[in-house]
């Protein structure tokens, strides 16, 4: 007797389908599952038995053998152990065998029946309904599979309900899409920019950034407001799309982090500490996972006391901030993850913290400084689209009444606003190149002259080239001009304080 059921496999943040074919033939006794299953597939052969036993069925006292197809595609994990017992009881009579053609399981069982929760639900049920079946999950991942349902999700608890549902005896009820997601895009507990006194520059840096989705560098002493001010940057990001909020919660799927439909279309904001390995940054493990920058796709990496990270784990950002994703490869396979980030940065000018301060003597020898500010190659500073200092302010500054600077809401307008003309050039500025670069960003005669020279005193590179050009392009889109004039192009200048040829500009005046 044969039984097939359709499952789903998880690679990377896409779910291959998997045929589960269970064949009952007569011989001794014994169970074998065949198709590329790792360990925990493997062992599935008890949980199930168990759970079958417990839950009231018969357990079929003959040669069993379940092929998992493709057979070169490598399975992992317990998600099998639902297809797996169905197909048991389908091929041994106990359940109706036209009862499972349009339907795909995954699933954990537990030795009472139970169905425990799964990663990687989001992209399970996209691709079912790309194949026109209903899929039936865990009831624990009701919640993360509504993200996504169009009432074509089913959620059980135990084995029992799911085979009642395909006996006809009690039909589950499918799942409708979250209603919370509607209303869920709001800023929550996200700190506000009002409460930042003075640095203007600074702001002002934060709110370009935000406009054009631009690389941003903070430095400057400890306790000027660094990190205060980065904390601040999800609250004036314009909401996620439809579109943008399901790639970011199926990355978090795959890594078990999706928790609700709380901040459904709030981008991303992760802040690795400085310890973090090049694995934790980038993902991998013999069974890729996403790391730190998948998991701020379409958000924002913030990379606090830049040169305290090992400078291998910043080397190996370079390539995804250009390309948008990360490619893992291993000996069985290669796994892509999406990985289009904003990256902001901070950091001191020395060890010390204090190498120009207006007060505080600098205890760092040239050679300590050379080595702290080497861990930042020229290549990945190259990739910051803005190097801005964030100075000491004055006490009666901090202290003066009524101080406060315009709120989030009021810069997170003007970001908006800039948005909307870069979604219908078709392009966000950050992601200016080629052609369209060049169109959106034609210069007059003195623009030119005033460019160039500028590439001949500071040293600019291409690259460089290219991102003040898109900075200056963000500036225009915030004051709502077509053409760029001189004034956005000596902005975006000022923007770059950490270029430097033979010395000139450097971080700080030695």
């Amino acid at each position: 007797m044969l039984a097939i059921v359709h499952s789903r496999a998880s690679i990377g943040v896409s779910a291959p389908a998997v045929t589960v074919e269970v064949h009952l033939s007569g011989g001794l006794p014994a169970l074998s599952i065949v198709g590329l299953p790792e360990t925990g597939v493997r062992e599935s052969k008890d949980r199930v038995r168990s759970a079958l036993l417990n839950a009231g069925f018969e357990f079929p006292a003959r040669r069993i053998t379940i092929n998992l197809a493709p057979a070169d595609l490598p399975k992992e994990g317990g998600r099998f152990d639902l297809p797996i017992a169905l197909g048991i009881l389908t091929a041994s009579g106990q359940l109706p065998p036209d009862s499972l053609s349009t339907l795909e399981f995954v699933g954990e069982l537990s030795l009472d029946g139970a169905l425990r929760p799964l990663k990687g639900i989001l992209p399970a049920v996209l691709a079912a309904r790309g194949d026109g079946r209903v899929l039936l999950v865990p009831q624990a991942n009701a919640e993360e599979a509504a993200l996504a349902s169009q009432e074509d999700v089913l959620a059980a608890g135990h084995l029992l309900t799911v085979c009642e549902h395909l006996s006809a005896r009690a039909r589950l009820i499918p799942i409708g899409r979250a209603s919370a997601l509607l209303n869920s895009a709001g800023a929550g507990d996200v700190p506000d920019l009002s409460d930042v006194r003075g640095q203007a520059v600074p702001r002002r840096a934060l709110e370009v950034a935000a406009a054009g989705n631009h690389n941003l560098l903070f430095f400057g002493p400890p306790g000027t407001g660094k990190s205060m001010l980065a904390s601040r940057l999800p609250g004036i990001l314009p909401a996620l799309s439809d579109e943008a909020a399901m790639e970011v919660a199926s990355v978090h799927s795959v890594a078990g982090l999706v928790s609700g439909t709380e901040g459904w279309r709030r981008p991303p904001f992760r802040a690795p500490h400085h310890t973090a390995s090049a694995v934790a940054m980038v993902g991998g493990g013999s069974s890729p996972r996403p790391g730190e920058i998948s998991l701020a796709h379409r958000g924002v990496l913030f990379l606090d006391e830049l040169p305290e990270f090992e400078r291998r784990v910043l080397e190996v950002l370079r390539e995804p901030m250009e390309t948008g994703e990360i490619a893992i490869s291993r000996a069985a396979r290669q796994v892509r993850f999406p990985a289009s980030f904003q990256v902001l940065g901070a950091m001191n000018p020395c060890p010390c913290g204090f190498s120009g301060h207006p007060t505080v003597e600098c205890q760092c020898t040239p050679q300590q400084v050379l080595r702290y500010r080497s861990k930042i190659s020229g290549p990945l500073l190259d990739r910051f689209d803005l190097h801005v200092e964030v100075p000491v302010q004055s006490g009666d500054l901090l202290m003066r009444p009524g101080g406060e600077g315009e709120s989030s809401a009021v810069i997170a307008a003007r970001v908006a606003e800039a948005r909307s003309r870069q979604a219908a050039r078709g392009h966000l500025n950050s992601a200016l190149s080629g052609r369209v670069l060049h169109e959106a960003c034609r210069l007059d005669g003195p623009g030119e002259r005033l460019l160039s020279g500028a590439m001949e005193k500071l040293g600019l590179s291409a690259r460089a080239l290219h991102r003040i050009l898109r900075v200056a392009r963000t500036l225009a889109d915030l004051e709502g001009c077509d053409a760029l004039a001189q004034a956005h192009l000596v902005e975006a200048l000022g923007y770059r304080q950490l270029d430097r040829r033979q010395g000139q500009n450097s971080l700080v005046s030695s």
